[in-house]
């Protein structure tokens, strides 16, 4: 089948992320709860670490899927309990964010997602006694362009994202109020969302995107980082992908700005499920174990 005939299956892989057998077993113990924002009732899990918090993640799904089939991709209870993190995991409106490149419903019905995240994130921690400067992001795909979105229109509340397969609608402005540490993963066998950036299509349409490289490039400039990053290759694993790790340290505030490229790499989660066949949607690396790894970035870089 050519690739071009893959691409229905491709875009209905992102409504399935997170939901393979692989995973079908990890059963989910967290109620949903509700939060009303711009006359939505907004959903979402939480998961609570032993012991008092150290700090929020926000965890966010890619397009079609919910925050319960993203706990399950990312695996980060397990992460939040070795960090001590309070992980939420809220869903988007239609399965989608609106993340500014006007390809989702919630986008096109001017849905704001962002103060949506910001005011849930101040919800929690107030709840549980988090401090300010200890708030996080993560998210795949649409949600990494939803990460990456959060990082530019509010560093006042996120000290540090971490987007994987997501950068920027190519038209989106991104100025931040504050210099923000960033840890960015993506395959250069992406084929959902193009590794060189362009033209792509998800679930909720075409849009034009920035590059990874370039994407990386504009939070060192934003972050005032050193202009020549220290590169180094992660072991092999032997599994067709390669990692290389480019870290742009000291940065302005303490921040810093690492780049996962991953050679070979597909619309995956690093060191997670293979939720469907490569031929659909590229090798997932064993060499990165990229909760892990967030987390431990994360860990280092509250305000």
């Amino acid at each position: 089948m050519s690739r071009r005939r893959w691409l229905p299956l491709i875009v209905i892989a992102v409504a399935l992320a997170g939901c393979g057998a692989c995973c079908a077993s990890a059963a989910l113990n967290h109620p949903s709860a509700t939060f009303e924002f711009g006359g939505l009732s907004r959903t979402y899990l939480v998961h609570l670490p032993p012991g008092r918090p150290t700090g929020l993640v926000v965890n966010l799904h890619g397009g079609g899927s919910r925050g319960s089939q993203q706990e399950r991709l990312t695996n980060f209870d397990a992460v939040a309990d070795a960090d001590g993190f309070v992980v939420v995991y809220p869903d988007g409106i239609d399965h989608n964010w609106a993340d500014g490149r006007g390809a989702s419903e919630p986008d096109r019905h001017g849905v704001d997602d962002v103060g949506f995240l910001v005011a849930l994130a101040g919800k929690l921690e107030k709840e549980y006694g988090i401090d300010p400067g200890h708030a996080f992001a993560t998210g795949m795909s649409n949600g990494g362009f939803m990460s990456n979105r959060l990082g530019c229109d509010r560093a006042d509340v996120f000290a540090a994202i971490a987007p994987v397969s997501g950068t920027l609608g190519a038209g989106v402005s991104c100025n931040p109020s504050r210099p923000v540490a960033v840890l960015e993963v993506h395959g250069t066998a992406d084929p959902l969302v193009p590794f060189d950036g362009g033209r792509m299509r998800g679930r909720g349409g075409a849009s034009s995107i920035v590059s990874a490289p370039a994407m990386v490039e504009q939070w060192r400039s934003a972050d005032g980082c050193p202009p020549a990053p220290a590169a180094e290759t992660l072991p092999s694993t032997g599994d067709g992908t390669v990692v290389h790790r480019f870290t742009s340290t000291p940065c302005a505030a303490g921040t810093a700005v690492v780049f996962y490229q991953v050679d070979n790499g597909g619309h995956t989660w690093p060191g997670g499920p293979q939720y469907l066949p490569k031929a659909i949607i590229g090798p997932t690396t064993r060499a990165l174990a990229a909760s892990e790894v967030i987390g431990q970035f994360f860990a280092a870089h509250s305000r």
